[in-house]
């Protein structure tokens, strides 16, 4: 019985009572998402667009931060370098 117990643990239920609630709770969010137009398909397609647009973002970060990063150690190396030979003498 302990296995039982576990499984009830688990769906928060009995799993027959827990698929009942999945699937009249599926039935109502299908009912609502048909009357505002949105079928599933849509969906993964805004998910996949979601993606790529958040893997080409940051593609463009890391460009953008490595173009800072020169046009900084342009000005800030050569600065350094001479503080340094100064300060040894």
């Amino acid at each position: 019985m302990p296995e039982t117990n576990e499984i009830t643990r688990f769906f928060g239920g009995s799993p027959a009572w827990v698929l009942v609630r999945l699937v009249i709770l599926s039935v109502v969010v299908g009912v609502i998402l048909a009357a505002l137009g949105i079928d599933p398909m849509n969906i993964l397609t805004s998910l996949e667009r979601l993606v790529r647009s958040l893997f080409n973002f940051s593609f463009e970060a890391v460009e953008r931060l490595w173009r800072y990063f020169l046009l900084g150690a342009v000005v800030v190396i050569p600065l350094w370098l001479i503080l340094r030979v100064l300060g040894r003498r």
